[in-house]
């Protein structure tokens, strides 16, 4: 049995991790996002905004994390994996704040290919910032706008999660897995 490998993602403050952690008490397996850890560790050793301060390297270790995850997956008993964010999330991030990447991060979106992405909208209802999250709404908005358009030049169609609870948002992913 090939585990599906189903990607949630959006711009910052969507809702993404309460989805995944609802879909988690459903008894599915999901694996959460990786950078949150990456930017806990950096300021454990005193930089603030890993991102911004060297944005290369905190994008090859969400890449490398995110890889990780992907092959991680792989060796799951479950007929679904659902994924907080995936590799091409890494290509849009580094787009929206036009930062150079090596080729290498497009030939990793081409060769780990997801099964389904999901994609969450902004929502300024819900939106907050937080100690790992300094993008503003407005942002957000534009991070989405790129997400979007990187996950399509992929080959990916995103299928858009409209708002609601967070139940009905998960029941949306469930009942259009296909």
């Amino acid at each position: 049995m090939k585990t599906r490998k189903i990607v949630i993602t959006g711009g910052p403050g969507t809702g993404k991790t309460s989805v995944i952690e609802a879909l988690e008490t459903h008894g599915y397996m999901c694996l959460h996002e990786v950078s949150r850890e990456i930017i806990r560790e950096a300021q454990k050793k005193g930089i603030d905004q890993l991102f911004l301060e060297d944005p290369l390297l905190f994008s090859e270790l969400l890449l490398e994390g995110r890889i990780k995850q992907f092959k991680d997956a792989d060796n799951i008993k479950a007929e679904l994996v659902f994924l907080d964010r995936g590799v091409t999330d890494v290509v849009a991030y580094m787009n929206y704040f036009g930062n150079d990447y090596p080729p290498v991060f497009n030939r990793v979106c081409q060769e780990y290919i997801y099964d389904l992405v999901f994609i969450l909208p902004p929502w300024k209802q819900i939106y907050t910032e937080d100690n790992e999250r300094y993008e503003t709404y407005e942002q957000a908005v534009e991070i989405h706008d790129e997400l979007a358009r990187s996950y399509i030049n992929h080959g990916y169609q995103p299928v858009e999660v409209p708002q609601g609870s967070i139940d009905d948002r998960a029941s949306f992913i469930l009942d259009h897995l296909v």
